[in-house]
């Protein structure tokens, strides 16, 4: 049959069968994992280096994977080619780091420098095969062997199965490490600041106008000088502080409207919301603009334990930072 022949397929059976392989097999894994997990992870922990993770062909697509898992969740790593290893990137990999290679039959041969070099200067391999009994596997430090199992194509060759455990396992083995690190969403956005990541995972202090911003007025303030306030600072609010100069009260546009008789001779104090709500600096910005969404407010006062206003957090600065 030419390989350009175009036949009938059931494509959602051939769907249902991959998928259905695949993830018997990730559990197949779930209930045997490789033994030596546990001392791959401290490995690396009491490691002061990098991770180095290679492999050839689609494991090296795997292993940019994990080494991006890796670096992102607050273990270093890098990928290295082994056929680039071989024509001077050998010199990226030093004595303090910890190489993780892959090779679904442990036997490929373009990893052969990569591992002479870890050898000969004593660095420590992670191996991840199928075969325990391979030449990679022989001379890791660590072996996490993959279960033996059918690939999920039709003619049992193409790497499916095999390159799908191997992913998992690497992100086993990168939560692992991330949780041992008591990795928190602080960390994490340390290394994701782009994007809608970065954006959820942004601090209601890193969102806010500071205290310069602020459209604060004292309770005995009359209402004449609390709505030059609110316009000259444009967030459509004023709050209101007491001598110690803890937020008290907020007036909005609302309070105007609903105060509107004799409102000119009135204070801060008798127009105000009393108990604002507000957030501290700690608090996520997608939490804050929840907040504002539950209570149809377009600002929030962000406050310290003691209830005085540090800053201001506007709707718009949530939406202009791409927190949805």
């Amino acid at each position: 049959m030419a390989l350009n022949t175009i036949v009938s397929v059931d494509t959602a059976a051939v769907a249902r069968r991959v998928l259905q392989v695949e993830a018997e097999a990730l559990m197949a894994l779930s209930t045997d994992l490789p033994a030596d997990l546990p001392a791959a992870v401290q490995l690396i922990l009491d490691r002061t280096g990098r991770v180095i993770v290679s492999g050839m062909g689609k494991s090296g697509h795997i292993g940019r994977k994990i080494a991006a898992t890796l670096a992102s969740t607050g273990t270093p790593s890098f990928f290295v080619h082994p056929a680039e290893a071989s024509h001077g990137d050998l010199g990226m990999v030093t004595p303090q780091d910890t190489c993780i290679l892959i090779s679904n039959s442990g036997e490929t041969s373009e990893l052969g420098d990569i591992i002479a070099h870890c050898v000969r200067f004593s660095i420590p391999i992670v191996g991840i095969s199928k075969r325990d009994d391979s030449s990679l596997m022989r001379t890791a430090t660590c072996k996490l062997t993959l279960p033996d199992l059918p690939e999920a194509c039709s003619i049992g060759m193409a790497p499916t199965t095999s390159t799908t455990l191997t992913l998992a396992l690497g992100d086993a083995l990168a939560v692992a490490l991330m949780e041992a690190r008591a990795f928190k969403p602080e960390h994490f956005r340390t290394y994701h600041p782009g994007g809608k990541l970065g954006a959820r995972l942004a601090k209601a202090a890193q969102l806010m106008h500071g205290a310069d911003s602020l459209p604060l007025v004292n309770t005995t303030q009359p209402m004449t000088e609390v709505i030059l306030t609110m316009t000259s600072r444009g967030f459509g609010v004023a709050g209101v502080v007491d001598a110690a100069g803890a937020l008290t009260g907020v007036i909005t546009d609302g309070d105007l409207r609903r105060n509107m008789d004799g409102l000119m001779g009135r204070t801060a104090q008798t127009v105000a919301t009393r108990n604002p709500i507000t957030v501290r600096p700690e608090t996520l910005a997608a939490e804050a603009l929840a907040v504002m969404n539950a209570h149809k407010i377009t600002a929030l006062f962000v406050t310290d334990a003691t209830g005085t206003p540090l800053g201001i957090l506007h709707l718009h600065d949530c939406l202009r930072a791409g927190v949805v």
